[in-house]
């Protein structure tokens, strides 16, 4: 009995750290209308936002809501993510960010009619990689996990088998800006979910 009760303690004291530590992120770019409710963030995402610097179209924009905390080392972060998206390019994940220049962003990005796994990898400029869906999924799991100077991304359609979708540099023994991304550069913006980061 004592066992069981210690058990329940520690599920509560979790439970509860986890929603103390979303409540404590940070904004940056923060939009207009946001709620944290059961442990989920959800955002109306800021029309004609974006993260993308210089390389193919020739403008750099950084004014994306993104809802981060910091860490320090080696880590791994996870978030459930669902959006009804509309436009094109519109997108929702993870993201990892030193600075401007540097950042990882990573999760769902609909383009044309079709949904794919994005991944975009900035130093400087941006690049981006992507794996088409064939249909749309209901919800997406997306998982970086840092290891010294790199980071593995992952997706998952069920939160118990994933697959890697992208291994990118990350400057090692540097703080990170670890959290949600939303973005829709060319429409009027959507609702963006995020479950159990």
């Amino acid at each position: 009995m004592k066992k069981l009760a210690l058990s329940f303690c520690a599920i509560f004291l979790v439970q509860k750290t986890f929603a103390q530590t979303l409540e404590k992120m940070n904004w940056f770019n923060e939009p207009e209308k946001w709620e944290i409710k059961n442990n989920s963030l959800s955002m109306s995402v800021t029309p004609q936002s974006d993260y993308w610097r210089i390389s193919h179209y020739g403008f750099t924009v950084d004014d994306a809501p993104f809802y981060y905390t910091t860490y320090g080392g080696e880590f791994e972060a996870k978030v459930k993510i669902t959006g009804n998206y509309k436009a094109r390019f519109d997108q929702m994940g993870l993201m990892l960010r030193t600075d401007e220049k540097n950042y990882i962003k990573a999760g769902i990005e609909f383009v044309d009619g079709k949904y794919n796994l994005s991944t975009v990898v900035t130093h400087g400029t941006s690049d981006w990689s992507v794996i088409a869906l064939d249909k749309a999924p209901p919800a997406v799991w997306i998982k970086a996990v840092r290891r010294l100077d790199a980071v593995e991304v992952f997706y998952s359609f069920d939160d118990k088998n994933y697959t890697m979708m992208r291994n990118a540099y990350l400057q090692d023994n540097t703080p990170v800006m670890v959290g949600l991304m939303a973005a829709c550069p060319d429409g009027n913006g959507f609702t963006a979910v995020f479950e159990g980061f």
